[in-house]
C-alpha cells in the first residue's frame, strides 16, 4: 500500500495546489489533514514515510492505539481531533492531540479550559458549527456561534483560532462554506477547516485553510 498512498498524496496535493492557485491563493496556505480514522497504523506509517505529517482522527481511543508508537519514530507528526469529544476523554485528548477541531458545547469548552490550565498544554481549538442545523450532528448552531465564540475565547480563555463544519450530504456545500467563512470573518478568526474528499477544491475557493481528506488518500473506509 505504501506506493499507492504516496501516489494518492501526490495527487491530492497537486489538486490542492491547482485549486489554491485558481483562487489566487498560495498553495501553502492550505493544510492537508489526512483523515486516518478506521485505517491501520501501517497505512498512517506509509503516509509518514511518503513525507506527510498532519493527520486527523475521529476518536481519542483509536488515536491512542495508533499514534504514540508512530510519534516515537516520527516526532514531528501533527494530530488533529476531528470527531466529537466526550468530556471524560478531554484529558487524554489534550495530552495526545495537537489541535481540537470540534469544540461544540459549553460544558466541553469549560472542561477543556480547565484541563489546559492544569496541564499547561494549550492546544489551538476550532469551534464546530452545525451549518446545516442537522439534529443528528454535533456543532453549535449558526445563530448561536458568535456568542459561543466570545464565551470560549474571551471568558474561558480557550485558544480559539477558527471554525470547522461538515455540510449536509444532500446540499450544495458552497452555501455552508460561505456561511462558515462569514461567521469567522465577523469574529476575526483565521482558520477554516472545511472540505473533504468530494468537495475540498470548492472549499479552498471559499477560503479553507485546512481540508480533511481520507478516502482520496487511504481508500474506502473500513466499516466500524
Amino acid at each position: 500500500m505504501e506506493g499507492v498512498i504516496a501516489a494518492n498524496l501526490t495527487s491530492v496535493r497537486n489538486r490542492i495546489d491547482m485549486a489554491a492557485r485558481a483562487a489566487g491563493r498560495a498553495p501553502d496556505s492550505v493544510t492537508l489533514v489526512a483523515v486516518s480514522k478506521t485505517h491501520s497504523a501501517a497505512s498512517v506509517r506509509d503516509a509518514l514515510i511518503a513525507g506527510h505529517r498532519v493527520f486527523g482522527e475521529n476518536r481519542v481511543q483509536e488515536a491512542q492505539t495508533k499514534y504514540p508508537p508512530l510519534r516515537e519514530r516520527f516526532p514531528d507528526l501533527v494530530l488533529h481531533l476531528i470527531g466529537p469529544l466526550q468530556t471524560n476523554k478531554v484529558r487524554d485528548a489534550v495530552a495526545l492531540c495537537d489541535m481540537i477541531e470540534t469544540v461544540d458545547r459549553l460544558r466541553l469548552a469549560q472542561v477543556l479550559a480547565k484541563e489546559m490550565e492544569r496541564s499547561g498544554r494549550r492546544l489551538p481549538c476550532l469551534i464546530e458549527v452545525n451549518t446545516g442545523e442537522e439534529p443528528q450532528k454535533s456543532g453549535v448552531l449558526p445563530a448561536a456561534a458568535d456568542d459561543f465564540i466570545v464565551e470560549c475565547r474571551d471568558r474561558l480563555g480557550l485558544p480559539i483560532e477558527g471554525l470547522m463544519c461538515v455540510p449536509p450530504l444532500e446540499e450544495e456545500p458552497a452555501l455552508h462554506f460561505a456561511l462558515l467563512r462569514e461567521i469567522a470573518r465577523r469574529s476575526g478568526l483565521g482558520l477554516l477547516s472545511m472540505g473533504m474528499s468530494a468537495d475540498f477544491e470548492k472549499a479552498i475557493r471559499f477560503g479553507a485553510t485546512h481540508v480533511r481528506v481520507g478516502t482520496a488518500i487511504f481508500g474506502a473506509r473500513a466499516s466500524n
